[in-house]
């Protein structure tokens, strides 16, 4: 069934728990295209998809939302055949609608209809969202052709849980060693792990810290000033050319992780 530029593959045409209210959506749409954080996170999956997997043709992105980051790969990676999936209809609507030359999916990430069917399948910041993650992970890998991998993102560290962890309905930020774990028991070959956002964790903790215990704005930690946004994006550019030179980065707010099938 096709519904407004989306192909529904729900199982038996049903229904699934939308994870974002169209509030969160709007709140994502507003401060995606300007934010360091989201920039930086989209240059380094472009420069892991394209060091891991020069060869891919086919790319699948599990949980797009609104589809900022398979619109960023589909910029910095022309040659990629992408299909976005997202359970929220209203999410992968927007994404329908912006970018026409992605095939958009409405699809459940718990009973993916496909089967052995993309060079590398993505969830990014997507599993900390699912209560049965190790499910979740397993039906990624199952939909990874022969040869192809994934790319995973996560928050990491339980000590940085925040009300805005709350507001985004996180189930668990990850350790590395559990984030491998997952993969390995997907049977999944983790072959590259970084954290990102490390250069900047003196701060990030210092904010999350503050927040702790108090009733704040869940978007108060996007409403940056310019100026301060400008400043994190080159300190976000100095830590990706750390990793792309081999620097493995021990500690982040956040976690990327490259495996192979």
């Amino acid at each position: 069934m096709t519904r407004d530029g989306v192909t529904v593959l729900l199982p038996d045409g049903g229904e699934v728990e939308e994870g974002f209210s169209r509030e969160q959506f709007e709140d994502l749409l507003a401060v995606m295209p300007r934010h360091f954080w989201f920039a930086a996170r989209n240059r380094l999956i472009a420069w892991a998809v394209r060091r891991y997997f020069p060869d891919a043709r086919t790319f699948l992105e599990v949980g797009c939302g609104t589809g900022h980051v398979v619109q960023a790969l589909g910029a910095a990676i022309p040659s990629l055949r992408l299909t976005a999936s997202e359970a929220s209809f209203a999410g992968i609507r927007e994404v329908a609608r912006v970018l026409p030359q992605v095939d958009a999916i409405q699809a459940d990430v718990m009973r993916l209809p496909y089967d052995q069917a993309f060079d590398v399948v993505g969830a990014f910041d997507v599993l900390e969202h699912i209560p049965d993650d190790a499910t979740a992970m397993r039906e990624i890998a199952r939909t990874v052709a022969p040869g192809g991998g994934v790319a995973i993102t996560v928050p990491q560290h339980r000590w940085l849980w925040s009300p805005l962890d709350d507001y985004a309905g996180h189930q668990r930020r990850y350790s590395r060693s559990s984030l491998v774990s997952l993969a390995q028991a997907a049977g999944l070959r983790p072959v590259f792990v970084t954290s990102f956002v490390s250069l900047l964790l003196p701060a990030l903790l210092l904010s999350r810290t503050s927040q702790k215990g108090k009733r704040v704005d869940p978007m108060q930690e996007f409403q940056i000033a310019p100026a301060a946004n400008r400043v994190a994006g080159w300190v976000m550019t100095a830590e990706r050319a750390l990793i792309r030179a081999g620097v493995r980065l021990p500690a982040g707010g956040s976690l990327l992780l490259i495996a192979r099938r």
